[in-house]
Formats: structure tokens, C-alpha cells, sequence
């Protein structure tokens, strides 16, 4: 019988939790948007000090931010996330804020003075293939409920029926009247 009472604040529910692919929608519009935001901001800030720094700072705001959104909307949660999805948002973070700037610096590498347009396109590339990225580990691990995490169980298998050719049995001798023996 199912409970007439709400669940717990920030439990999901099989019913409340979307599937992969709106999560994945869910993700793409959130993340997307904070960072095409972000992908605007970065070059901004990089007029006023350097851009590893401006690309850091965008980084740090754009993750809680998007971590916010994800543990809410995107992955059903129901609450706001807390220490542990944030740092381990943070880590997956940090593995795109890597990729991203080594993005951009083998565009500096490559031309010595990219333009502006050139520069938003790798950034966006790099942000966009870091992004599907996170969205793995943030739906399979970060924001996973432990029901999800763990293996299924092992169904044991039953035992396989042998099956032999029917055991005949003999008749029953009949036995008859003992016989006495006069002497």
C-alpha cells in the first residue's frame, strides 16, 4: 500500500526521477546555457587579467551554479546538492576546466593571435566535449541514487532438472501359504 504521506525532502522517487535521455536534455539546456554564458564571460575578464585566471573564476561560479541546477531539475533530487556533489562536481569540473584551456593554448600555440570568434569556437568545442563528459559521471556516479549504484543481485539459477529414464521397479513376488512339512 503505497504511503499517503509526501517522502523525505530530498529523497528521489523512481516516479520524480527522469530517465537518461531528459536528463540528458535537462543537462545540455542548464549546463548549455550557463556555458554559453560562461564561454562570453571568460574572454570579459581575460581583457582585465589573464585568461587561464578569467577561464578559472568562470570555472568556479559556472560549477556551483550548474550543480545547483543539475541536483535540482536535471537529475531529480529535489533538494539542493551538498558537500559531497559539490566536490565531486568540482573534480569533473576541474578535468574540464583542464581540457579547456589546454584547448585554447594549443590555439595560442598554434596562431599566436587568434581572433575573438576563432578563440569562442575551440573554447565552446572543448566545453561542449567536457560536458558530455561530466554528464556520465554526474549521472552514473555523482548524483546516483545508492539503489543505482549498486550491482543488481545475482539471481541464483535453480538447479537443472536431470532427467533420467524412469527407474522400473520390480514386481512383488507373491508369496504363498507357508507349507508345513509333517514328519
Amino acid at each position: 500500500m503505497k504511503s499517503p504521506l509526501p517522502p523525505e525532502p530530498g529523497t528521489a522517487t523512481p516516479a520524480t526521477t527522469p530517465g537518461p535521455l531528459a536528463s540528458f536534455l535537462r543537462f545540455v539546456l542548464f549546463g548549455g546555457g550557463v556555458g554559453v554564458v560562461a564561454g562570453l564571460a571568460v574572454p570579459l575578464l581575460a581583457a582585465a587579467m589573464p585568461w587561464a585566471v578569467s577561464n578559472a573564476l568562470v570555472t568556479i561560479v559556472s560549477t556551483l551554479l550548474c550543480t545547483e541546477l543539475h541536483a535540482r531539475y536535471t537529475f531529480g533530487q529535489k533538494r539542493g546538492a551538498g558537500w559531497r556533489e559539490h566536490w565531486q562536481s568540482a573534480g569533473s569540473a576541474t578535468a574540464a576546466y583542464l581540457a579547456t584551456g589546454l584547448a585554447v593554448f594549443v590555439l595560442h600555440l598554434v596562431r599566436s593571435s587568434p581572433g575573438a570568434l576563432t578563440e569562442q569556437i575551440v573554447y565552446l568545442g572543448a566545453s561542449g566535449l567536457a560536458g558530455t563528459c561530466r554528464f556520465a559521471v554526474l549521472r552514473l556516479y555523482v548524483f546516483a541514487t545508492r539503489r543505482d549504484r549498486s550491482a543488481p543481485p545475482l539471481k541464483q539459477q535453480p538447479e537443472p532438472v536431470r532427467q533420467t529414464a524412469p527407474v522400473q521397479r520390480p514386481e512383488p513376488v507373491q508369496q504363498s501359504e507357508p507349507v508345513l512339512l509333517a514328519a
